[in-house]
């Protein structure tokens, strides 16, 4: 079965949230799929873009529900 090929086109670039070792870099971009909506998209990226791993792409409604929920976010409870 033939590998299919995954489209994207990185519309906005927003900020890197870290970079690792190898230089792959987690990255927070707004992005098309396959021709699909422009999302908000947060993965890893190898250098260049040229590869691409696990990640979560959210649309507007999703952005709009995770900013509040971040709202009474303390990163203090996470690190417990």
């Amino acid at each position: 079965m033939p590998k299919t090929e995954i489209k994207y086109e990185i519309i906005k670039t927003i900020g890197t949230l870290a970079t690792n070792k190898s230089g792959w870099k987690r990255e927070a971009n707004i992005v098309k799929w396959n021709d699909g909506k422009a999302k908000l998209d947060i993965r890893d990226w190898g250098p260049d873009h040229e590869k691409v791993g696990k990640g979560i792409s959210l649309n507007a409604e999703e952005v709009a529900i995770l900013k509040a929920l971040l709202e009474d976010y303390d990163p203090e409870e996470a690190e417990a």
